[in-house]
């Protein structure tokens, strides 16, 4: 409770800061708290394991799974329904939906303690998986179509939501595998949990490719790195005796 009131007390500094007609990306910008605040209660657990930090990682973890789920939405929207987005598109609106997201995850907590079940859990993982594969779909879809999105932010948002989609798909649903039969299996459990440890580093992928330009610049380096393996042969001409040639050589 004292987690989430502090990140509400922080998105309602963040609405009065941020100017009306400059939206910022709120999304994202939650979401790299949520991951800043799961790698240090990772290491305060090695530490002491006994002082609450993994009920707090808990919290955060669902909290980036639902910021995630909204940079989703958020990057499709703009393709998908850009007037509409244009138009209805709000810092208070955005403000209030991340407070949302940070105080759900103490529904499942609360229901947890109740049933005792880890099925709970599960379904809260496995809820967003519809929403990604819609985000997916859709922008996929409507790509051609937006004719207002430059060529650039196009690139941008496509990498940002398949990125999305396979850092949920790849480090999620394992979790989700070993919750759904309520019952634990050693290994799984092993793989599951270290996949899931990995997500803050995969998000940092993502904060990447969502920087303006990071798109053009990674091309340009794969086309750099192409030109360098692909260079031509130089023909050098060699004389030898009576006869004349060429050699190929690098």
């Amino acid at each position: 409770v004292v987690l989430s009131s502090g990140f509400l007390y922080f998105n309602l500094l963040l609405l009065y800061f941020v100017q009306k007609d400059h939206v910022v990306p709120i999304y994202v910008i939650n979401l790299l708290i949520s991951d800043l605040i799961q790698m240090s209660c990772m290491m305060v657990f090695v530490t002491n394991p006994n002082n609450g930090s993994m009920l707090v990682y808990l919290i955060t973890l669902m909290a980036s799974l639902g910021f995630m789920m909204c940079v989703a939405l958020e990057r499709c929207l703009i393709v998908y329904r850009p007037l509409w987005y244009r138009i209805n598109r709000s810092v208070k609106v955005s403000v209030l939906i991340c407070v949302i997201v940070w105080l759900f995850p103490l529904v499942p907590l609360a229901l947890d303690i109740f049933f005792q079940t880890d099925i709970i859990f599960a379904t809260f993982f496995l809820l967003p998986l519809p929403v990604f594969v819609f985000s997916l779909v859709g922008t996929l879809k409507s790509l051609s179509a937006a004719i207002s999105v430059s060529s650039e932010e196009k690139r941008q948002i496509v990498g940002a939501v398949v990125l999305v989609f396979l850092i949920y798909v790849l480090l999620f649903l394992p979790i989700v595998i070993n919750l759904l039969p309520n019952k634990w299996y050693l290994s799984l459990f092993d793989v599951s949990n270290t996949f899931i440890r990995l997500s803050p580093l995969a998000d940092l992928v993502l904060y990447v490719f969502m920087g303006k330009g990071a798109t053009d610049k990674l091309r340009a380096l794969l086309c750099c790195c192409r030109k360098e393996t692909q260079r031509p042969k130089q023909q050098v001409l060699t004389v030898s005796g009576d006869r004349t040639g060429t050699v190929s050589s690098m």
